[in-house]
């Protein structure tokens, strides 16, 4: 080993730097690949980048093809694409799919959608492929598992400098993560975790949500990004108006005051007539009432109106606006339980 370069040893995707008689002999014990003759410096990037380098970088620090295309051939190293070259021979780990996706177009490229919100701590939507944005008129061969997504409104300026893999912002990633899903219910509860999992705000997700125009889902996007901060109830309450009226329902009486017997007034959605005299109580719940409080909250009130012998019924808004036909079953399901 030349003056001036480190041995690195892989486990399990993280790296580890060590003289030349301590890196043998730990090498042998445990048994992984082991990288050899990487120069002082670029022990940061390496350690940065999960030991995922382009050829430019390797060039830079004095690695010429010739190297490079040894130390493939000797298993030691290998090569995605023409211009990522991965420091170890062994299956990649998650980190290290992650900085090939975003190095193998060399240009400005970032983790995006479902990808960078993972990426950014978002719970239970990891994608299957690794998701990125480049610039419109890109062209670069990608692994099966890579996902790109051109955008004209891209630069550079959109990957924030969070560590890690360039990503971009939690409010540009979630509206692309949302309005690249096919179906709008998870589009919709993309953005209700990404608030409640208190990764950005509904004000944020507003403003990305204009920036990005014309987009797939926007109207209903739109809505729940209401309903989340709370103004959106209304929309989804007129909604139900019509869906009742299938079912044969009354006009509902809207937005009643009710008294609990502890002296706590809250607002009850909708009241129908039933044909028996019975009076059902609807509540419509925004993406606001899936917080623990609130759901606290619903519960104790529901509990309190059924006490006072009212049947109770509630619908998400999301249901109502993009599942009507359900909702106008259960309605007249209801209806045809309390004929006289």
């Amino acid at each position: 080993m030349t003056r001036g370069t480190h041995r690195i040893r892989r486990y399990a995707g993280t790296a580890s730097y060590s003289g030349t008689s301590a890196g043998r002999s730990s090498a042998r014990a445990s048994g992984p690949p082991q990288l050899r003759a990487v120069p002082a410096a670029l022990q940061h990037v390496v350690a940065r980048q999960a030991g995922v380098l382009t050829r430019q970088q390797l060039a830079r620090a004095g690695f010429s093809e010739h190297h490079v295309r040894a130390a493939v051939a000797g298993r030691r190293w290998q090569t995605v694409g023409r211009s990522v070259v991965v420091l170890h021979n062994a299956e990649l780990a998650n980190e290290q799919r992650l900085w090939v996706a975003v190095l193998l177009p060399a240009k400005p490229c970032a983790l995006a959608g479902l990808s960078g919100a993972t990426a950014a701590g978002l719970r239970g939507f990891a994608p299957d492929r690794v998701h990125i944005v480049v610039p419109h008129d890109t062209h670069t061969r990608l692994p099966p598992w890579v996902r790109l997504h051109e955008s004209r409104r891209f630069t550079a300026g959109d990957v924030g400098d969070a560590a890690g893999p360039p990503r971009t912002s939690v409010a540009r990633s979630l509206i692309d993560g949302a309005s690249w899903s096919e179906r709008p219910r998870r589009a919709c509860a993309v953005l209700c975790a990404g608030v409640q999992q208190r990764l950005t705000t509904p004000a944020r997700l507003a403003g990305e949500l204009h920036r990005a125009g014309a987009i797939r889902h926007a109207s209903i996007l739109r809505s729940i990004i209401g309903d989340i901060s709370g103004g959106g109830h209304t929309l989804a309450e007129i909604d139900l108006g019509p869906l009742a009226t299938r079912a044969g329902l009354p006009t509902p009486r809207r937005q009643l005051l009710r008294r609990e017997p502890g002296g706590r007034v809250r607002y009850l959605d909708a009241e129908f007539d039933l044909p028996d005299g019975t009076v059902l109580a609807v509540e419509v719940d925004g993406a606001g009432h899936l917080w623990p409080e609130s759901w606290w909250e619903d519960t104790s009130r529901q509990n309190e109106i059924v006490i006072g012998g009212r049947p109770v019924l509630r619908f998400p808004s999301l249901t109502v606006r993009l599942d009507g036909p359900a909702v106008t079953d259960q309605l007249r399901r209801m209806r045809l339980a309390h004929l006289p």
